[in-house]
């Protein structure tokens, strides 16, 4: 920003950050904050020492609820003033993203094009329950695409639709861009203030956030991109650890850096920390628990899922926030964390798939 003299003034604080989060508009599906909470039955069953939190994501609005809300606030927003009638998506057969997309479509009284990505041989079925029942409920229209091909059949399909004189906004998977990354920025300026009123509740003074750590799950990247830039600009240190849901660790840091930067250069350019662009040794990776791939099934997921249920009476999905949880889980139990240490995890929502993944594998505790 330009100052009287000419120079240029460097932003910070969390105020600023806010203002700059909130700059573009959103359709305020997100109203109210989600809460945290202490899980001490999980805390005990990982031995103790870590204390285990939860930020409740899953309880947000739109249908089913779940962390793409947080995007779309920012993305239909967009797609209203650019006077669309139609929103386009991609996703894998049981996506989250898709179902919140075509719910935000149903509210908006706009209609809902789905591209689902068979990244599993044979996992693509119409006639399955869980998300895709609620892509017919929601009244969004559903069109295959091979592992990797999502792009052509996309744009064709918008080539089809536009032919026919419909206005298309494209929405990219995940939602994850530079602009629906706000979503999570404005999830950081929640968590900052969660863990101010935790501080004085629990006697804690002196400047850092409550938390030693913030766990995600890390897939399209929209959450581990909106959240280090959000609490980053700020001035909040706290590490963010990103538990990847399909890719190896390094290949899966290099695609949230390249988002990390280009959130911060459209969102945060002026901001002191940012003076020198996006820190890459801000996004932290681990790959440990992806198991043979993208949705299929392990042990620790299938132990994490059973886990939050039977201790917590919390339901989390097995392709996103299992795997995240037992990311989670391991951490702390794996001794890397001082006793007394607290840990956050992102419950970015899922459950509704979890209704179709029962049916193919079961585990018992």
């Amino acid at each position: 920003r330009a100052a009287a003299s000419g120079a240029v003034t460097a932003v910070t604080g969390r105020k600023s950050a806010l203002q700059a989060i909130e700059a573009p508009g959103r359709r305020n599906y997100v109203v109210d904050t989600t809460p945290i909470e202490y899980l001490p039955r999980l805390t005990a069953e990982c031995g103790g020492k870590v204390e285990l939190y939860v930020k409740r994501d899953d309880l947000l609005p739109l249908a089913g609820g779940g962390s793409k809300t947080r995007k779309l606030d920012y993305l239909v927003h967009e797609a209203v003033k650019e006077g669309a009638d139609v929103l386009v998506t991609s996703g894998a057969v049981q996506s989250n993203h898709c179902r919140l997309t075509a719910s935000a479509a149903a509210r908006e009284g706009m209609e809902c094009h789905i591209v689902l990505e068979e990244r599993v041989e044979g996992s693509y079925n119409p006639s399955a329950g869980g998300n895709n029942y609620a892509f017919k409920l929601l009244g969004a229209h559903q069109r295959k695409a091979e592992a990797g091909n999502v792009g052509p059949v996309q744009d064709e399909l918008v080539a089809e639709l536009e032919a026919e004189g419909k206005k298309v906004y494209t929405i990219c998977g995940g939602g994850s861009d530079d602009l629906g990354a706000l979503g999570y920025g404005l999830a950081a300026m929640e968590i900052i203030e969660q863990s101010e009123q935790l501080k004085r509740e629990h006697g804690i003074e002196g400047s850092g956030n409550f938390f030693d750590a913030i766990v995600t799950c890390s897939g399209s990247g929209g959450t581990h991109t909106g959240l280090v830039a959000g609490l980053r600009a700020a001035g909040d240190m706290v590490p963010v650890i990103g538990i990847s849901v399909r890719f190896d660790a390094e290949t899966q840091a290099g695609r949230i850096r390249e988002q990390y930067s280009a959130a911060v250069k459209r969102n945060f350019a002026d901001f002191e920390y940012f003076s020198d662009g996006a820190p890459p040794e801000d996004i932290v990776v681990r790959s440990d628990w992806v198991g043979p791939g993208y949705s299929l099934p392990t042990d620790e997921m299938a132990e994490a899922v059973e886990l939050f249920a039977r201790k917590e009476s919390i339901l989390l999905d097995p392709v996103y926030t299992g795997k995240g949880a037992a990311g989670l889980i391991g951490l702390a139990r794996s001794g890397d964390f001082p006793e007394g240490a607290r840990l956050l995890f992102i419950h970015t929502g899922g459950a509704p798939s979890l209704f179709h993944y029962e049916t193919l594998y079961h585990h018992d505790a």
